[in-house]
């Protein structure tokens, strides 16, 4: 069934005749027209090879004042919205190239997604990393049954190396990018959501260096419903896609590659594909701040038992820091698309948050070095609550009286009101107490 919607001169526009960078050596298709039919067609294609996850109501709905749907992108196998797109790449290749095989130069959720989906179709599938790839991305993508070669110091060497095997062997050099194909695959998470959550208003998307996801899901929403608000969110610290609308073309800022914590958010510049249909169908672009993602990953971890990276994060972290006033009572669906986040950073992520959100603090007083002291501080402590997490005790430095001692302490309180209970009371019993702040 064909739906139609006046919103098909929108996408026509936004997609006329935009040349390809002759310098790219993946697919060097022309970029035609992104059209309701494509994304249609990319989920029929793709509905055997990937979750069609859910978009469920959120208990986050009552302390942000509006019915939230979270759409779990990031139970796909590897994790990450980027399936989507990529099967529907692989599926569409001609047979003589599926034989010969592809391969792709990077550590990103995009390569992670090549390496599994290409190994399902049966086609050979190279990734090449760099040495200072984590080893557990390696050792995943290996398990997905990609050939895993490390080469050179950087991203940079990584790809040389990438095209010259791909030139020599035959094989298709991919990288992300906006082609309509691509763009398509991403879409199908407009079409699903549309269907799995009657009468919706707004819809927030990541944003940033590559906002394909936002522009193809954007594409589906608007030729169902022009009313739906579709928002993107990028980090404060890297506002790549408002500059280049601004600018009204692609630009790139330096400062954001390969930055460990936000990953694809802050990748390389998106093409004008994505750039055209964003300007086109996208209603607003806000930015947070890194806090504010360390927040919302937090909240998703509590509320949803959602492990997600920053990227995951960054579309409920625009509600989190009340960037969006006006969806207050609305009907709300937020993209969470990533959940690849390692072991060692998800440790100093969470511990940061906790901190942010006044539920880690730490004090500092000095009590006399006496028998019973330490415990009546500990009585207060445990009268107030909290849970102590260290206690360090200074006798060598201590710049006061002599027989007294400096008592560091790391607690753990319930919430900021919590928080500021305890430290009254113990101010008024050590009106000395010196207070970290965050």
């Amino acid at each position: 069934m064909k739906i139609v919607s006046r919103n098909e001169e929108l996408l026509r526009d936004a997609l006329s005749c935009i040349p390809q960078p002759s310098s790219r050596t993946s697919l060097a298709s022309c970029n035609k027209l992104i059209r309701f039919e494509d994304i249609s067609a990319a989920a029929f294609k793709i509905q055997c090879g990937v979750q069609k996850t859910p978009c469920m109501y959120s208990r986050l709905s009552k302390q942000y004042g509006m019915d939230i749907y979270l759409k779990k992108e990031f139970l796909q196998y590897t994790g990450s919205v980027k399936e989507r797109g990529v099967l529907y790449l692989l599926m569409s290749l001609p047979q003589d190239q599926q034989r010969k095989g592809v391969i792709v130069a990077s550590d990103s959720n995009f390569s992670m997604a090549v390496a599994y989906h290409a190994s399902e179709l049966r086609i050979p599938v190279f990734v090449i990393m760099s040495t200072s790839t984590a080893p557990a991305r390696v050792k995943t993508c290996r398990e997905y049954g990609a050939m895993v070669i490390s080469y050179g110091t950087t991203a940079k060497d990584s790809q040389v190396h990438a095209r010259r095997l791909a030139q020599e062997n035959g094989y298709l050099y991919l990288e992300e990018e906006d082609s309509a194909v691509y763009l398509s695959g991403l879409g199908t998470v407009g079409l699903e959501m549309y269907e799995q959550v009657p009468k919706l208003d707004a819809v927030i998307f990541p944003a940033g260096g590559h906002c394909g996801l936002l522009a193809g899901s954007a594409a589906a929403l608007k030729h169902l419903n022009p009313r739906i608000s579709i928002i993107g969110v990028e980090s404060e610290s890297f506002p790549v896609l408002q500059q280049s609308l601004k600018a009204g073309h692609p630009t790139e800022d330096q400062a954001c590659n390969n930055h460990h914590f936000y990953g694809d958010v802050s990748g390389v510049c998106f093409g004008s594909n994505s750039l055209q249909l964003t300007g086109k169908l996208v209603d607003k672009v806000v930015a947070v701040r890194e806090e504010d993602i360390l927040i919302s990953m937090l909240r998703l971890l509590e509320y949803e038992r959602a492990t997600v990276d920053a990227e995951g994060a960054i579309g409920l972290a625009a509600l989190v820091a009340g960037k969006l006033p006006e969806l207050k009572g609305k009907r709300v669906a937020v993209v969470i698309c990533s959940g690849n986040l390692e072991l060692h950073l998800l440790q100093r992520c969470i511990a940061h948050a906790l901190t942010l959100d006044n539920r880690v603090c730490r004090f500092s007083l000095v009590i006399s070095d006496c028998p019973g002291d330490m415990s009546k501080l500990l009585e207060i402590l445990a009268r107030e609550e909290a849970r102590v997490l260290d206690i360090k005790q200074e006798r060598t430095f201590v710049t006061s009286e002599l027989f007294t001692v400096e008592v560091i302490c790391t607690v753990e309180t319930r919430d900021k009101i919590h928080t500021a209970q305890l430290r009254n009371a113990l101010l008024e019993r050590y009106p000395t107490t010196a207070w970290t702040e965050r």
